[in-house]
């Protein structure tokens, strides 16, 4: 039950659905009470009992949580159903739509003052925000949802979400040691705290994965997913189980019988952040490819790249699949399919600017850059190299900078242009790093599987 306004609120609202039913403070006190107190309770003179409230509610023929609180019968489970249904339209792929939900759910939760329901829209509205490449938007939904949550105590597993969102949206767009940071150090502080949430730990294990690759830190990259895995949950088919409980849920409020829906509506939402789960596993499945391909195990590894892209919409994650993309065709290109790597990268490219998906685009370039060496065209080589060098220095990605300046360095000295060459190597020497390591700090604390 929520808590209910205070008494002065109580009695305006009293008094005027009272005028609105053309009722005298006599008809609506008795039987039970007298008009004196009526007047007294319309004047917000006094708190009224819960007794007094159902009463009330009776005779002036609404519910006693809208009496109370002044939110229309059965708001939140309406709004809970509405969230869920546009989680659904979000896991379809269509996030455009999804934000419209999500924003209507807002502007009601927020007109009666309902923080949980406000919370959970701004972060359908900052997943919707990733999913269309609005980087900076869903930052904001995201940073709004934790203020919300803060100011209500919410413990750490509960605002995983919100802070897991704000460091992909800052890594997306090119920010990865701040991106990082927040999810480590959130690992840290749940695994020290004993706070082992296994959805929470999944989320951001999951998340950790892209940033920790792109900054050079594959041992951790390759722990973080092993972990996630172990984590991950054993569902069959979440979305038709989803879909049912909402079915349940909508006859159930129909029948009156509200606590059952609100529990089918819970176990519905919960298959929806499961399914969002599933699409961060596909960061698992191209953890292992690029493992097998680092191994020479490029069957194996085009198979896990190729199950990673199927676990991501076509419509969905463009900003994560493209990633992945980029990754497979490097296997394709060492496989000897160039041509369909080309294909692929060019895709990539189509969709990404040094705005919006910047590392992914680098990773495009230098590719296709070794594609165009393979075919003896430095020209292009060395154009696509030169826009990757770019793109990197400005998100500071040091172990992919270090390698592009090798790639071309080589090119630069086997065109005859030494002096040019030995600056592309100069620059590179000064982004190394060991392999597997970072300057970042110790690693965070582990769960205890």
């Amino acid at each position: 039950m929520s808590e209910r306004d205070d008494p002065v609120t109580i009695g305006r609202r009293v008094q005027q659905l009272r005028i609105d039913r053309g009722l005298t403070q006599r008809q609506v006190a008795e039987p039970a009470y007298t008009p004196a107190y009526i007047s007294t309770l319309e004047a917000g003179r006094v708190r009224p009992s819960d007794g007094a409230l159902r009463h009330l509610a009776e005779r002036l023929g609404v519910g006693f949580e809208e009496l109370a609180t002044g939110r229309p019968a059965h708001l939140i489970t309406e709004l809970r159903l509405q969230l869920t249904g546009a989680q659904r339209t979000l896991a379809t792929g269509a996030a455009e739509a999804a934000a419209e939900g999500f924003a209507s759910v807002l502007a009601q939760a927020e007109a009666h003052g309902l923080v949980g329901e406000q919370a959970d829209a701004l972060l359908g509205l900052g997943e919707s925000g990733i999913d269309t490449g609005d980087l900076a938007a869903a930052r904001l939904y995201f940073e709004r949802a934790e203020e919300a949550l803060a100011r209500v105590a919410a413990p750490l597993p509960a605002r995983v979400p919100a802070i897991r969102g704000r460091a992909v949206s800052h890594y997306l767009g090119g920010e990865l040691r701040y991106a990082v940071y927040l999810l480590e150090s959130t690992l840290d502080e749940l695994n020290r705290g004993g706070l082992h949430d296994p959805d929470a730990l999944l989320l951001l294990y999951a998340s950790v994965i892209g940033p920790y690759m792109d900054m050079g830190a594959h041992a951790r990259a390759a722990q973080a997913a092993e972990l996630a895995l172990a984590l991950a949950p054993q569902v069959g088919d979440p979305a038709l189980v989803a879909r049912m409980h909402r079915s349940v849920a909508r006859t159930l409020l129909a029948e009156g019988r509200i606590a059952e829906a609100d529990a089918s509506l819970g176990k519905a939402a919960e298959l929806y952040r499961q399914l969002q789960l599933r699409t961060e596993l596909a960061n698992c499945h191209w953890m292992r490819g690029y493992v097998y391909a680092q191994n020479g195990e490029l069957k194996r590894a085009e198979a896990e790249l190729r199950e990673a892209l199927a676990m991501l919409s076509a419509k969905r994650a463009a900003l994560y699949s493209s990633q992945v993309a980029v990754e497979l065709a490097d296997v394709l290109h060492r496989r000897g399919k160039s041509d369909e790597a080309a294909e692929l990268l060019h895709e990539v490219l189509s969709d990404f600017s040094a705005e919006r998906g910047a590392l992914h685009s680098a990773a495009a370039h230098r590719l296709l850059g070794i594609i165009a060496e393979d075919a003896r065209d430095p020209e292009a080589a060395e154009e696509h190299y030169v826009r990757a060098l770019s793109l990197l220095e400005r998100a500071g990605a040091a172990g992919d900078l270090a390698d592009l300046c090798r790639l071309l360095g080589d090119l630069l000295r086997r065109t005859g242009r030494v002096e040019a060459a030995l600056d592309a190597y100069r620059t590179g020497l000064g982004h190394r790093t060991a392999p597997g390591t970072t300057t970042l700090g110790p690693a965070p604390a582990q769960p205890p599987l």
